[in-house]
């Protein structure tokens, strides 16, 4: 069964303003990174995953998908051992996934640059309609989960639940489940692909796209008084240990709630 590696949040060119509300949200991000392929990025990191600012620079090589990806929550990414492997088993499960790409950012890590490798294997948008699917092998996970990048001085500590919005859910889960290895249930009216440490939640909509995620915070107070100070973000108690935040910036929504 995979589990997940990262989900991304697209600033297209507006990552200055987005990294500002985030670290004024209380999230430790790492710095701006500069991908061989055209884009940029910046990182807030909890065990095993990570949330990802990515955008392309003002000039010079510009990542195309990434333009022409929505803003906002825009991609849902799983972990592969061996990117070579996971193709040939997409492939061979019935999916069309383009062979894998391989492209580095550098890294600076105790006063040295060091270049943090990565090859992907993505899904079409014909097949997962709603944002970028994809799966990511990391060369050099050392460069990227580093125990001083994972405290949040909001306490954000884990990525619970990515909601999908659907025009077939039953057709839409079942495509999940298989990519993933695993099966959906029901839940009301919507469908779930569980997975170690993350729930994909479909739910009925008039478009495919990402909606929505879940992120863990071990409280909410300091989440809460960085979100009421900030005339950027929209803060809604959602009941104990619960709230929602919406950027409208960056159309974006996000669940906060007390882990564990």
């Amino acid at each position: 069964m995979d589990t997940l590696d990262h989900i991304v949040i697209n600033t297209l060119m507006g990552m200055d303003a987005a990294a500002s509300i985030f670290a004024d949200l209380g999230f430790q991000l790492t710095a701006r990174g500069y991908h061989s392929l055209g884009s940029i990025n910046h990182l807030a990191m909890v065990p095993g995953s990570y949330l990802e600012l990515v955008g392309v620079p003002a000039s010079g090589k510009q990542r195309q998908e990434v333009l022409e990806s929505p803003l906002g929550l825009s991609g849902l990414v799983f972990k592969s051992a061996d990117s070579d492997a996971t193709y040939y088993r997409l492939t061979a499960a019935g999916f069309a996934p383009q062979p894998p790409l391989s492209f580095s950012r550098p890294v600076e890590i105790d006063g040295e640059t060091v270049e943090a490798k990565f090859r992907t294997v993505r899904l079409t948008g014909a097949e997962f309609p709603a944002g970028r699917v994809y799966f990511c092998e990391h060369l050099t996970p050392q460069y990227v989960w580093r125990d001083e990048w994972l405290v949040h001085d909001n306490g954000f500590v884990s990525i619970d639940e990515i909601v999908v919005e659907s025009t077939d859910l039953d057709a839409d889960a079942a495509r999940y489940a298989a990519l993933c290895g695993t099966t959906a249930s029901v839940d009301g009216e919507a469908r779930v692909v569980a997975l170690p440490g993350l729930a994909i939640r479909l739910v009925a909509g008039e478009r495919p796209r990402f909606a929505g995620a879940t992120l863990g915070f071990t409280s909410l107070d300091v989440l809460k008084a960085r979100a009421s100070a900030s005339p950027e973000v929209a803060w809604s108690d959602d009941g104990p240990g619960r709230a929602t935040l919406g950027i409208a910036s960056l159309d974006l929504t996000l669940t906060a709630r007390v882990a564990g």
